[in-house]
């Protein structure tokens, strides 16, 4: 009998067989759409999906270096050119909130502006860095300076993006239970859920005289392309969002933070020398320490403790599950959906190191464990 060869068609763009597990860029894209975005911006989700199943696009996308081509920074890149004024037909999609005019405007802009859309995302970083993560960060900053006794503090932000954090103290946050912290006028306002029956303290941060951002890229709110990056950095169907980074734009815009470039365990230094010596530096890092590698969070630690021969110094993290060095993890388990907000105070001859509370979605649930 005659051997028969069977030539199995050869993969299309974007749909290699996977390796190990992983997904293909057009399941990625897929999965992006239905899961990560399907209930919360249903033109990305009708986005991201056109682009999974456009073997053109995937192509485009895949001129840029792997670590590019995440649907958060495609989709960005897309963003800042509508945004620029030019993509036309897609911000006026946007505009529109309309879904099947988005993904068409998305995928001709993509394979129009292949070599734009790559040169954004090889030069940006995406952010998410709003103050919603000042409803975390105000408390335990408050409980950092009562337990040091310190009056007044320098904030040192690591991972800072814009360094909006760093107005923790300009805001107002309002909680589930009723009650409220930062300053009740602010143009903006956040709000928090209260998980479980200990309420959060009440104590008011005492004054700021440094604010400090440290990022290997900080962006500068005063910058338009800068100003407009964050903003394409948001989903374009969430007006509420929208607004708010205006306000808090406007709000770092008046009274510009010191922002320092660099790798954080060889900038730190710097920044501790700029807290004035009768104020307490505060170190914060929120979700910023699983971008180091191990040795690296152990060296910025060494750096914290470094600054403290001379006086004391606070840090306060809110990290995943067993991210941040020396904080405890309650038991928790890795990757469990939550995050531990951490409270370490370095001495002279001692530190003294607490999980203070948990926390999900970025602040926005709050259960505070620490007694006060």
């Amino acid at each position: 009998m005659a051997r028969v060869v069977v030539r199995m068609p050869g993969p299309t763009a974007g749909s290699a067989v996977p390796v190990g597990g992983a997904r293909t860029l057009a399941q990625v894209y897929r999965h992006f759409g239905e899961v990560d975005a399907a209930e919360t911006s249903p033109l990305y989700e009708r986005v991201a999906v056109a682009l999974s199943k456009s073997d053109e696009a995937l192509r485009a996308i895949e001129a840029a270096p792997a670590r590019k081509r995440h649907p958060t920074v495609i989709l960005a890149a897309l963003h800042d050119l509508a945004l620029a004024g030019r993509a036309p037909a897609l911000a006026a999609a946007y505009a529109a909130s309309d879904g099947d005019g988005a993904a068409g405007a998305a995928i001709d802009t993509l394979l129009q502006m292949t070599d734009s859309v790559v040169a954004i995302a090889v030069r940006r970083q995406t952010r998410s860095n709003e103050t919603g993560r000042c409803a975390v960060l105000y408390p335990a900053i408050a409980e950092a300076a009562r337990r040091v006794g310190a009056n007044s503090v320098g904030l040192i932000d690591v991972g800072c993006s814009a360094g909006l954090n760093l107005n923790v103290d300009r805001v107002g946050i309002t909680y589930s239970n009723g009650q409220s912290l930062g300053d009740p006028s602010s143009s903006v306002q956040l709000s928090s859920s209260i998980v479980g029956d200990r309420p959060i303290p009440t104590r008011a941060m005492p004054e700021v005289v440094a604010r400090i951002g440290v990022d290997l890229d900080p962006v500068d709110v005063t910058d338009a392309d800068d100003a407009r990056w964050l903003r394409a950095c948001l989903w374009p169907d969430q007006p509420e969002r929208v607004a708010r980074l205006e306000a808090e734009m406007a709000l770092a815009a008046a009274a510009p933070p010191l922002l320092l470039q660099g790798d954080a365990v060889e900038v730190v230094p710097d920044a501790f020398a700029r807290v004035p010596a009768d104020a307490l530096p505060v170190v914060t890092t929120t979700w910023a320490l699983s971008h180091f590698p191990f040795e690296s969070r152990l060296r910025f630690l060494h750096r914290l403790d470094e600054a403290a021969a001379g006086r004391a110094v606070a840090w306060v993290s809110a990290e995943g599950v067993g991210v941040a060095p020396t904080i405890p993890t309650l038991g928790d388990r890795r990757a469990s959906g939550h995050s531990i907000m951490g409270l370490a105070v370095f001495g002279r001859s001692a530190l003294r190191v607490e999980a203070i509370g948990r926390c999900w979605s970025e602040g926005s649930f709050l259960a505070w464990l620490a007694d006060s």
